[in-house]
């Protein structure tokens, strides 16, 4: 068997640092300022602790000028690293770009649309360093202000993913994590290209510790995350990181075989003892629907699975990066670039 070559920087990780990596998607007109709170937060925490910073922008595929800002932000106190992505590669493989080119230690992950509150840095690190955690996420104190059908839809989700495995994930659990070194080890660790990150990284293990945020109002652009993307994310989420939903198809089937044989026990009954006409068409027809359908649903559910292991077998690479810069903040002319193109990740 072939062993899978090494991504960029899986051993090169530095264990006295942090790296923060912010996965970005037509971010131009919030990033300065949330780069400007990323600091200041890195500033206080600096302040207090003698730790290496970095952040690391990965523009997945932006059609707005994201890149750009992101090459174009300051240097300070911190270093910052700007990928372009060749195309939008999804967000998952955005958050595997940044995880591949972090530098430091432990890694951070936050959204780019400055709804993940900046001022918990600290506490995440204080959690990991203080409390001796591996990995610190971050879940929703509440969900009241989302619609009655979301609420139900991740509660489903959740119970459906969570059903008979080992390494349950938590619910309301978001990409807002920190993770030790030797977590963010294990998690390059992990081959697979159909990635569930929120499932992974409570796959791995250690010891993990939850804290509870309330989500910032979104200030600038809308979000391009809607129903259709959740549903796409939920599918996605199942069909890469689960077996609930053969299991699930499994338990229909016996169902339907139960209720076949039971049906028929009571034709039987009905027609010898007590002389009945079982009428046939009405009960043919919808018999055969019911199945039919259910098959159908099955086929699809199975072939969801035959589609991943297919792209497992192409072994593709999950992303592409077009441009690479880095900024030092300690560099003689104010933070000066340093460019890089790569062809392939």
């Amino acid at each position: 068997m072939n062993t899978p070559a090494p991504r960029p920087n899986a051993t090169a990780a530095k264990p006295q640092g942090l790296s923060i990596v912010v996965p970005v998607h037509n971010e131009a007109a919030g990033l300065p300022a949330l780069h400007a709170r990323i600091a200041e937060a890195v500033g206080r925490l600096k302040a207090t602790r003698p730790l290496d910073v970095e952040v690391v922008y990965v523009d997945d595929g932006s059609s707005d000028e994201t890149a750009a800002v992101a090459r174009d932000l300051p240097a300070a106190g911190l270093d910052v690293q700007a990928l372009s992505l060749s195309r939008n590669f999804g967000k998952e493989a955005a958050l595997l770009a940044g995880l591949d080119h972090a530098r430091l230690g432990a890694v951070l992950f936050m959204d780019g649309d400055g709804q993940h509150p900046p001022d918990l840095i600290e506490t995440l690190v204080g959690h990991w360093i203080d409390g001796d955690c591996d990995v610190v996420y971050t879940a929703k104190e509440h969900r009241e202000n989302e619609s009655l059908a979301r609420r139900l839809g991740v509660k489903t989700f959740y119970a459906l993913i969570n059903w008979g495995a080992r390494a349950k994930i938590p619910e309301d659990a978001g990409d807002f994590r920190l993770l030790s070194p030797r977590a963010a080890a294990a998690l390059r660790q992990l081959p697979e290209r159909n990635r569930f990150f929120k499932g992974l990284a409570s796959w791995i293990g250690f010891r993990q510790k939850r804290v509870d945020y309330r989500p910032a109002v979104r200030e600038h652009g809308r979000s391009t995350f809607g129903i259709n993307s959740l549903i796409g994310l939920s599918i996605e989420g199942l069909t890469s990181f689960s077996v609930a939903p053969l299991r699930l198809a499994s338990l229909l089937g016996v169902l339907l075989a139960a209720s076949a044989l039971v049906f028929g026990a009571w034709t039987v009954i009905e027609t010898f003892i007590y002389e009945r006409t079982v009428p046939g068409y009405p009960s043919l027809v919808v018999g055969v629907m019911v199945i039919g359908g259910v098959q159908l649903v099955m086929i699809g559910i199975v072939g969801e699975y035959i589609g991943k292991i297919l792209s497992e077998l192409k072994a593709r690479p999950v992303y592409f990066i077009a441009e690479h810069h880095v900024k030092r903040a300690d560099a003689t002319h104010d933070g000066a670039s340093e460019p890089t193109r790569t062809a392939a990740e």
